[in-house]
């Protein structure tokens, strides 16, 4: 589930029209929802609040042997109108699940035009957070310099790391078509570059596209978006490097049938494989399933995952049915209890995460297992409770 910064984070990217999906980074996001959740461990309390549309605050406490915890702050120039409270937001807003990707759109230049013939300043973020007691500081700076370009600046103080601490400056470009990214990361120098193009539609040019025609299989771009990409990344001071690439097919809401993704990545270097497919079965269940193999050692990986949302009514079916039929894809979760995550492995190891909404509080309960384990087979547990104003 989505700390509550992390929340006002992505409220900030979709108010100011910056789509995170057109990226080479998040061209797996899906299977990572779905796959790679995180399992708490102890207990931890957030405390958050969206004081003001542009000012946000939240407060963690944690026990995992030793007591633990963080201050937050947030400020952002655009004013945020969102649910804040816990009791509510949309947990479909938190819990991090099946990604539906929408049409492509022509970045918002109608809407630069006005902010700057009005004076206004180009759309920024600031967030800190101070962890207890190590003292360890982070921070992020967001800034949209451009209606295609955003500026994001990740800094963290620590005084086990080299040098005291390491900045990763990294400046997005987002065309519709395609997107890329320029990153430079204090930590060995590194420099790289990442790259995503879109096959089909393009947003540009909307005038321009075929005429309107039935899809002829899923594969045509009006059903679903191919999308390809690659990055390469060195470091003049250690003298390394690397790339990868990679593939991704997602249906969009025109689609009429099951929503699915299917990506496919690939480091020649280290010689990792890694394919993924993820399909939305239904209003309330989501299957994914993820194969990596080396071809050097032949040594390969198998997890599967699902994701299970619990609903009050038993005409859930219909209601999700009549809003996919009626918008293109459903978000009609005003009725669920919660979700169930649950993955496993080749190596026997089993995660199990319960995210809901009691009263006034959203709990996130998790467990590892260890299914070889006979003696221990019970790992990790934990809970996190988060309340938010």
């Amino acid at each position: 589930m989505l700390d509550f910064m992390d929340y006002v984070q992505t409220a900030f990217h979709r108010t100011s029209r910056w789509n995170v999906d057109n990226s080479y980074a998040s061209l797996t996001t899906t299977s990572t929802n779905l796959l790679d959740f995180r399992i708490p461990s102890g207990i931890r309390l957030h405390v958050s609040s969206l004081s003001a549309p542009n000012f946000a605050t939240s407060y963690t406490l944690g026990s995992r042997g030793v007591v633990d915890g963080s201050l937050s702050f947030l400020y952002t120039s655009l004013g945020l109108q969102v649910a804040s409270r816990s009791s509510e937001v949309y947990l479909s807003s938190l819990v991090r699940g099946y990604r539906h990707l929408q049409e492509l759109e022509k970045p918002g230049e109608s809407r630069w035009k006005d902010l700057l013939e009005r004076g206004q300043r180009k759309d920024a973020l600031l967030y800190g957070r101070l962890y207890l007691p190590s003292s360890t500081l982070e921070a992020l700076y967001l800034r949209r310099i451009s209606p295609t370009r955003l500026l994001r600046v990740n800094c963290v103080s620590d005084g086990n790391l080299p040098n005291g601490g390491s900045l990763l400056a990294v400046l997005q470009n987002d065309f519709g078509k395609y997107s890329t990214e320029y990153l430079y990361s204090t930590d060995s120098a590194l420099i790289g570059v990442r790259g995503l193009y879109n096959f089909g539609f393009d947003p540009r040019f909307p005038n321009f596209q075929p005429a309107s025609r039935p899809p002829a299989h899923p594969w045509d771009h009006q059903n679903g978006r191919l999308s390809a990409g690659a990055e390469a990344y060195f470091s003049p001071l250690n003298k390394s490097g690397g790339i990868s690439t990679g593939l991704r097919f997602t249906t969009l809401p025109i689609h009429t049938g099951f929503p699915y993704t299917m990506a496919l990545t690939i480091n020649p270097l280290m010689g990792n494989l890694s394919s993924t497919y993820a399909v939305k079965a239904g209003s309330n269940l989501a299957l994914c399933s993820r194969f990596d193999f080396n071809v050097y050692s032949y040594e390969s990986e198998v997890v599967v995952g699902m994701e299970l949302w619990h609903r009050k009514q038993p005409e859930a079916e219909v209601m999700w049915a009549t809003e996919k039929l009626r918008t293109g894809w459903a978000r009609s979760d005003a009725d669920v209890n919660g979700v169930l995550k649950a993955r496993v492995d080749n190596h026997g190891k089993v995660g199990l995460l319960w995210e809901c909404r009691a009263k006034e509080l959203l709990l996130s309960l998790g467990a590892g297992i260890d299914l070889k384990k006979r003696d221990r087979m019970l790992g990790s547990v934990g809970i996190d409770i988060s309340y938010s104003t």
